[in-house]
């Protein structure tokens, strides 16, 4: 692991304060796991757009220009 200083304003310090002091753990702690899981959100993002990508598509217009909201809508009773 390696250390690292950061710059934040009043007010994000006292809130990672507040938060690490109500969950038991140490600032550096707190925003080590915050790093780790927003990479892991990004990672799992991309992971999911890629799978969406790469799959065969049912659906197709075959150049035929899908149908309107207004015009499949059908009013109801």
């Amino acid at each position: 692991m390696k250390n690292v200083t950061i710059t934040v304003d009043d007010a994000a310090l006292e809130w990672v304060r507040i938060e690490a002091a109500r969950r038991n753990t140490s600032v550096s702690r707190l925003v080590g796991e915050m790093i780790a899981e927003k990479m892991a959100r990004t990672d799992a993002y991309a992971r999911a757009t890629r799978d969406w990508m790469s799959k065969d598509r049912l659906w197709s217009s075959n150049g035929a220009s899908y149908p309107s909201r207004s015009t499949s809508a059908k009013a109801k009773p």
